[in-house]
């Protein structure tokens, strides 16, 4: 889950390369390093740290070449050190690598006897000594590079300089994302595109098995096996303001008051207000197709996979056909039950999710026909479905999902009403009356953001509370989960979500007047349900925080602390509820003085196992 970013061009390298590794900061924050040509040769400059350590040390370096790679790194092997950091340089070879090499140690250990030296603990070092190694050989700086990938084993996105070929950069990918940027007379190559959107928007999206070579006026790619690839660069529609911060505090709190506009942009082209319809580009399920399709499995991980649980109430409902949702991590090792009538929607922000990759290709193996959710354009989720549904979210910094959690609810509403339709099971007066309540999401969402001020205030009052409970029943049960998870992400509490009905099933024994309860409570049909079990707390003197609508009454009596929302049809519910616990989450996390954009242990996406 580490960040890559190279340069060729007639630019300052180190300028280009700290810009971008501060955009690809939310993918590894351990330690962080650049390799830029200089008199020659190539010079490194690595520290641990985040990236503003790493520009610290920079000031009172040179360089006087116009090519360069850079790296921040999220440990997998070995320590965070400055010893671990990237780039990995051995013989006139420098490396920045974003995966596992499987087989590390095997190659490690062949070298080690053919008289290699290694500094590091990393498998990533086994790269730069096998590229050197095949140059000793006599191989070109290209077919060195084309040899070692052949001998590796596992996920690989990565950088290469050669001291011998010093006019371009060599990148290559299997299984971890790696795109490259066309500029005129230069080039780039990155992890993610943020990274470099403030240069160009054309883009294009390496396959796994392809190596890039990048010189400044031109760029080629080809198979391992040599083969030359076609591909026109990709316009990004990206506003490369959106990745900036824009006078708040983190990008997380930006992030969450994004959301209305985001809502609005995956709605948008999509949807007949006056009749209910839904078109959905990207996706092509006929309806004698659907009405084959006798179960969907959603399978995602973290705040996407709570996002499918939501999803599975909306499919249900509106299609009548029955859902499963699985982890990821969980799908793939084990031998569901899917076939040609099965569909499978797979929820993924960036779309290199590595646990969602593999169990897209399970799913191929059984027959089932894949439909992707997620939020970048050619990510290789997208490409490798027969189907996909991009969010229009934009980029999303914050390591902590919020405006890319309710634009996959959005999309997964619009495929539920799809398949209702297409289906025949959602009649066209609900789906019209539906229509017009959905059209209103962004402007209840709006409203909640509003109601800021009166969040943090109790968030202040909480902000020293050692534990947390979150209930919620129904189709807000995924969201009391996804409250407790943001809080524990980013504020380092202690957090549990449930559904209220399993409180008296073991949660119940750790109430007491110093646990605080968050209670969703929209008046639906188990709104009693929930009163019951606010009471239920209440007794073993419990302090509960309430979010429930503008006119309850009743819940007066029964809260320590109340967050009013607006009122909305049921199915719409989790969009409104959602909106304060992300606040709440933040504004605890901000009174502790925790990093809330890049929380200790977590990277932004998960591209390893």
């Amino acid at each position: 889950m580490c960040g890559i970013v190279g340069y060729v061009g007639s630019k300052v390298p180190g300028s280009v390369l700290v810009e971008g590794l501060k955009r690809l900061e939310y993918r590894g924050y351990d330690s962080a390093g650049v390799a830029i040509f200089d008199n020659g040769g190539i010079k490194i400059c690595r520290c641990e740290g985040k990236i503003a350590d790493l520009e610290k040390r920079l000031v009172d370096e040179h360089f006087d070449g116009s090519i360069g790679i850079g790296h921040t790194r999220w440990a997998t092997h070995g320590r965070p050190s400055e010893t671990n950091a990237h780039p990995h340089y051995y013989e006139g070879i420098a490396v920045v690598h974003n995966g596992i090499i499987e087989n590390y140690l095997e190659l490690k250990t062949m070298m080690i006897e053919e008289g290699g030296v290694f500094s590091s603990e990393t498998d990533s070092e086994v790269l730069s000594h096998l590229i050197a190694r095949s140059i000793r050989k006599g191989l070109s700086f290209e077919d060195a590079v084309r040899e070692s990938i052949s001998m590796v084993r596992g996920s690989y996105a990565i950088a290469v300089l050669c001291e011998k070929d010093p006019t371009r950069i060599i990148a290559a990918r299997n299984e971890s994302p790696l795109i490259l940027g066309v500029g005129e007379n230069e080039n780039y190559v990155a992890s993610d595109i943020p990274a470099i959107l403030s240069h160009t928007r054309k883009m294009l999206f390496l396959d796994d098995g392809e190596i890039a070579v990048l010189d400044r006026d031109a760029y080629r790619i080809q198979t391992l096996d040599g083969e030359a690839v076609e591909r026109e660069p990709k316009h990004i529609s990206w506003d490369p303001i959106m990745a900036e911060k824009g006078g708040y505090k983190h990008f997380m709190l930006k992030e969450i008051f994004e959301q209305p506009r985001a809502i609005i942009d995956t709605l948008r082209g999509r949807i007949v207000e006056d009749t209910g319809d839904v078109f959905l580009d990207g996706v092509t399920l006929d309806e004698e197709t659907l009405k084959r399709i006798n179960r969907i499995y959603v399978i995602a991980c973290g705040t996407s996979y709570y996002a499918g649980l939501v999803g599975k109430f909306m499919i249900e409902e509106l299609s009548h056909i029955p859902v499963e949702v699985d982890l990821a991590s969980e799908f793939r090792y084990r031998d569901p039950l899917a076939d040609e009538n099965s569909l499978i929607v797979l929820i993924s922000q960036s779309g290199e999710t590595a646990d969602t990759l593999a169990a897209m290709r399970q799913g191929r193996e059984k027959g089932a026909k894949l439909l992707s959710i997620c939020n970048v354009v050619e990510s290789t989720l997208a490409r490798d479905c027969d189907h996909v549904l991009y969010t229009h979210a934009g980029p999303e910094i914050g390591v902590a999902s919020t405006k890319a959690f309710t634009c996959q609810m959005t999309a997964l509403l619009l495929l539920a009403m799809y398949l209702g339709r297409t289906r025949g099971d959602l009649e066209a007066d609900r789906a019209k009356e539906l229509m017009q309540h959905v059209v209103q999401v962004p402007g209840y969402v709006e409203d909640v953001l509003e109601r800021a001020e009166e969040i943090r205030e109790i968030a202040e009052f909480y902000a020293d509370a050692a534990d947390f409970l979150y209930l919620g029943r129904g189709i807000n049960y995924p969201i009391a989960l996804e409250g407790a998870l943001k809080l524990k992400e980013i504020s380092y509490i202690h957090a549990e979500g449930y559904p209220a009905g399993e409180m008296k099933h073991g949660p119940i024994a750790l109430i007491d007047e110093v646990m605080p309860v968050v209670t969703l409570v929209p008046r639906d049909s188990v709104y009693e349900k929930i009163l019951s079990n606010i009471e239920e707390v209440k007794a073993r003197k419990g302090q509960v925080i309430a979010v429930a609508e503008d006119d309850d009454r009743e819940i007066a009596e029964r809260a320590d602390h109340i967050i009013k929302v607006p009122h909305a049809d049921t199915i719409l519910t989790p969009f409104i509820l959602v909106i304060p616990l992300q606040l709440f989450a933040y504004y605890v996390a901000d009174f502790k003085g925790t990093d809330v954009d890049q929380p200790r242990n977590l990277a932004k996406s998960v591209t390893v196992e």
